[in-house]
């Protein structure tokens, strides 16, 4: 995906400029240290999909219009948006002690842990106060609500580890909540600002929880089969915290009882004491085939969606996110 990241933000590039600028802006503080790390977390790499995604929204369904032309508040829920994901960050790395991200040590291993959660609900709290700021009652109604089943997609994660027995419905139900949610709500927040029909804003908010969806899968599946340096992180963390994703469900499914038992096991155990053997289950039960089936699915359902819209620059850089989700290789 970072290959052709330029061209996906080609048509909102103005846009995607603004939006930069208010993040270093609205990272302002008294207290050097929430600059800081804020900053670090903030420029340390990631794709931006997330506030992409109200941009392109937005701008497919002609915000601003002629009777705003100077319309900014897409800006600052982009923004806001992108502080509510970085603020997510900071608090997973502490709850799954990472250490590393996109390459780069995290700030829990660089500052603490205290200080990474203290200045993550900061992020959290600004981005409330600039939800206050856009004026929507409805929009507020969205992230609010999305925040809470965002929450709540974490402690479901977080109650899965070392669980072998997931269904394959408790894992779509947590990415679900833990990661599509974020993108259900960016695009669907940007549909409403845009003053969207009905038609519309529900195929929006459908398109971005079936990006999400897509993503999330394939980040599952990289697990397994990327490339550790240009991905950042270790192929093999998902295992070594033990949790049980789609390729490991699958693998468990469809393979020998011996090898069901080794990847049970393996799950509960956490670590990668296994990790060569896991993998070759997983290769040989093609579940990492199936995962990207998957992950294909929910691209298409997204792009389906689109229909709604009439045809634009913005609606073919939506269209591209529907590929470059499901093909990427980080």
């Amino acid at each position: 995906m970072q290959s052709n990241a330029a061209s996906l933000h080609a048509s909102v590039a103005e846009d995607f400029a603004a939006v930069n600028r208010t993040i270093l802006d609205q990272l302002a503080s008294r207290i050097p240290l929430v600059e800081t790390i804020g900053q670090y977390i903030i420029e340390s790499g990631g794709k931006r999909l997330r506030p992409l995604l109200v941009l392109l929204a937005a701008r497919a369904l002609g915000y601003p219009d002629e009777t705003n032309p100077s319309g900014d508040k897409h800006i600052r829920l982009a923004t806001l948006i992108e502080f509510m994901h970085t603020s997510t960050l900071l608090h997973d790395d502490v709850v799954d002690e990472s250490s590393r991200r996109r390459g780069k040590a995290t700030a829990n291993d660089t500052w603490g842990n205290a200080p990474s959660v203290l200045v993550g609900d900061f992020l959290y709290s600004r981005s409330f106060q600039m939800m206050v700021e856009v004026g929507s009652m409805r929009i507020m109604e969205v992230l609010s609500g999305a925040t809470c089943l965002i929450a709540e997609g974490e402690v479901q994660q977080l109650t899965n580890i070392g669980n072998a027995d997931i269904e394959e419905s408790d894992y779509f139900d947590t990415i679900q909540g833990k990661t599509a949610m974020l993108f259900e709500a960016a695009s669907h927040s940007g549909a409403i600002l845009a003053g969207a029909s009905a038609e519309q804003e529900e195929a929006l908010k459908l398109y971005g929880r079936y990006l999400g969806m897509a993503f999330q899968l394939i980040d599952d599946l990289l697990d397994y089969q990327g490339d550790a340096t240009a991905m950042g992180k270790n192929v093999g963390d998902d295992l070594a915290e033990g949790k049980p994703t789609l390729p490991l469900i699958h693998a468990m499914r469809h393979g020998t009882a011996a090898q069901a038992t080794l990847i049970r096991q393996a799950i509960a155990a956490g670590g990668l004491d296994n990790l060569d053997e896991v993998l070759a289950v997983v290769r040989e039960t093609g579940a990492l085939e199936y995962t990207q089936r998957r992950a294909e699915e929910m691209a298409e359902l997204a792009r389906a969606q689109l229909e709604t819209l009439a045809p634009s620059a913005y609606r073919d850089s939506m269209e591209s996110l529907t590929r470059a989700a499901v093909d990427r290789r980080v």
